[in-house]
């Protein structure tokens, strides 16, 4: 069997049904992938390219976690017997966060693989040089942004260059110099190894891929090709089921210039995860109702920091955070003093990392914890968990466990869980993280709609289109001393 190069992989009827779902997330895949080949993997948000790539790196599990058919092979073996060969960079980069400093994290592989202490350093250095985190060895993990963290996880497994390399969404929480390097560094391994990339971002990756194999949402392929090909004779099609086709315009217009009302402003603020780590300061910003603003800038620079003290869930660190006199709570003004339940109707916020914000056991009951909170009628409440479930495709997931879905499906549900009670400001971290074509549409226009509604919408995005449409008001923040200017 080949150990050295590229990997062979071989799926034959092969499926996966989660232990405690009706359905499968995947079912009937059959292709062969033959050594040096690099593939775009696409398909509709919760088609199961997630779970494939987990099949794939034989993470799975065993029969009480689910249920598998068909067979899926790497070099002629089952992947749990290949796992020294396969390297994957998951959707999360939190969960592939080991150890706490930055030099440690990318070296645990290697050391696992048994290679020379000189020759893991080697490519250590090399890994965080060729996905550009130009950080110190002994930095913190738990120091890194979301982007940074990406960059980490996939320093990590270039570190160990396997013969099959796993990619799911590598540049998703990327600014655009990240994803330009990430690309570069997975193209300098790609030679060496069988590629399979998961990505919404089809037109960065299309000219480095010999081959796209797009999931069926029903069961098998939609399609299999040569990405020049696959793109331009399927490309109504491929668009219609989810997938992002390079140069498809998409049918959102950017919205009117900012009208209405201060609902919140700063005034000298200074932000940071603790007090003795301010990352920027001075900032003198200002909201208003019925506008949309979005919040742009590199990797690291603290724009999920200034999301959250916005939100009034991280204190101010300097200055102050002041909200309209008409949204007073008991503390005041001030979003940082005011109770979880007076946040709800006045600044709602959608984390970098939907889990974080989830707190029940079924989509359903996920929808309904804001508006029961705030004393809806049970009439009320089931009005508008129906209406969100059925506008952002989650009607046939209701009894599903919110930490079972696939990326796309949670972020979705993140953003609804805060759409539930119409907060007067919605303040979101990269709120269309893992979307396919047609859940991005749904949900980009649904933020446009509570623009025209009278919301102050607040996102955070390395998105260019989510700038586009969304961004009516730009703030890019950038490193001290000019720390933010507003277009």
């Amino acid at each position: 069997m080949p150990r050295g190069g590229g990997a062979r992989v071989a799926a034959s009827g092969w499926g996966w049904r989660h232990a405690g779902r009706r359905a499968p997330a995947v079912r009937d895949v059959s292709f062969t992938i033959e050594p040096g080949e690099r593939v775009l993997l696409l398909g509709a948000s919760g088609s199961g390219k997630s779970t494939l790539l987990a099949g794939l790196a034989g993470l799975l599990g065993g029969a009480d976690e689910g249920d598998e058919t068909g067979t899926l092979l790497i070099d002629g073996e089952r992947p749990e017997a290949q796992r020294g060969r396969i390297g994957l960079v998951l959707q999360d980069p939190d969960s592939q966060v080991v150890l706490s400093r930055v030099g440690d994290d990318v070296a645990f592989g290697c050391e696992n693989l048994g290679i020379d202490r000189h020759e893991i350093w080697r490519r250590v250095d090399d890994a965080l040089d060729s996905v550009g985190l130009d950080l110190p060895l002994t930095r913190s993990t738990a120091a890194l942004s979301g982007g940074q963290k990406q960059r980490l996880a996939l320093a990590g497994v270039l570190a160990m260059r396997p013969g099959l390399l796993l990619l799911d969404e590598p540049t998703a929480n990327l600014d655009p110099e990240g994803v330009a390097e990430v690309r570069d560094a997975v193209a300098h391994i790609a030679s060496d190894s069988t590629l399979i990339i998961v990505e919404h971002r089809t037109d960065v990756w299309a000219s480095l891929m010999t081959r796209v194999i797009v999931l069926d949402a029903a069961g098998g392929l939609l399609a299999d090709g040569p990405p020049a090909t696959v793109f331009a004779s399927r490309a109504v099609e491929l668009a219609a089921s989810g997938v992002w086709v390079p140069g498809m315009p998409l049918p959102l217009e950017p919205g009117s210039a900012p009208v209405g009302e201060v609902v919140l402003s700063t005034e000298g603020l200074a932000i940071g995860r603790a007090v003795s780590s301010v990352v920027l300061r001075d900032l003198d910003l200002e909201f208003r109702a019925a506008s949309s603003t979005v919040i742009t800038g590199p990797n690291g620079v603290g724009k999920s920091t200034l999301a959250l003290t916005l939100a009034g869930l991280l204190p101010e660190r300097a200055g102050r955070v002041r909200a309209s006199e008409r949204f007073a709570g008991r503390g005041g003004t001030r979003p940082a003093g005011w109770r979880s339940r007076e946040l709800l109707t006045r600044i709602g916020t959608v984390f970098q990392d939907p889990e974080h914000q989830f707190i029940t056991s079924t989509v359903r009951d996920e929808l309904a914890v804001g508006p029961r909170a705030v004393k809806m009628t049970v009439a009320a409440v089931d009005a508008r968990v129906d209406e969100l479930l059925v506008r952002l495709d989650l009607a046939a997931l209701a009894g599903a466990n919110p930490f079972t879905l696939s990326g796309g499906q949670k972020r979705r549900l993140s953003v609804a869980t805060v759409l539930a009670t119409n907060p007067a400001v919605m303040v979101l971290d990269e709120p269309t993280f893992g979307q396919d074509r047609v859940s991005w549409i749904a949900l980009v226009g649904l933020l446009a709609d509570q623009v025209r509604r009278g919301t102050s919408v607040v996102s955070v995005t390395h998105d260019p289109e989510v700038v586009r449409i969304l961004g009516t008001r730009r703030m890019e923040l950038r490193t001290q001393p000019d720390t933010a200017a507003a277009a």
